[in-house]
């Protein structure tokens, strides 16, 4: 079964976690210094939310799968879209480890679909997990030309 992943940056972490807790009727999932995630069965989804430099607000949307076959099935829908994809293999991100397909709506919003594979210590696998990095977990422009990979304040791709 396929979860709807929502990710929002947030200006102070403590508070929103406050007001979603109550909102969602339950505490995280997990609860770092920089970012917390709900996995909801009502309603189903994976709602994260971080305070690592990006402007307050929807920082992208997604489709989490449970396993590698619905990621191909993922995979093969956004083909047939005909849009631009990045893909990301074994990557880390948001304190865990998945294989990623990226794209860019037609109005601009980026979607991932991803099947976690485990759990992982870091934000990002880099070591440098310190609360002004970026939220998401693209590569950087430089190395792949990729439309929604902008620039947030901390000239860090997002």
């Amino acid at each position: 079964m396929k979860r709807i992943h929502l990710h929002v940056s947030v200006d102070d972490l403590r508070q929103s976690i406050d007001f979603y807790s109550n909102l969602f009727a339950a505490a995280p999932t997990i609860e770092k210094e920089d970012y917390a995630k709900w996995m909801l069965d009502d309603p189903f989804v994976n709602f994260a939310i971080s305070q690592r430099g990006n402007k307050a607000g929807l920082d992208h949307v997604g489709i989490q799968v449970e396993d590698s076959g619905e990621l191909s099935e993922m995979k093969s829908r956004l083909e047939m879209a005909n849009m631009n994809m990045l893909s990301q293999e074994n990557t880390t991100c948001c304190y865990s480890k998945s294989d990623k397909y990226w794209v860019q709506d037609p109005s601009g919003i980026a979607w991932e679909t991803y099947h976690t594979l485990e759990s992982v210590p870091t934000f990002n696998g880099t070591g440098d997990d310190l609360p002004s990095k970026s939220s998401c977990c693209s590569p950087a422009v430089e190395t792949i030309q990729f439309p929604f990979l902008k620039k947030n304040k901390s000239n860090e791709p997002c």
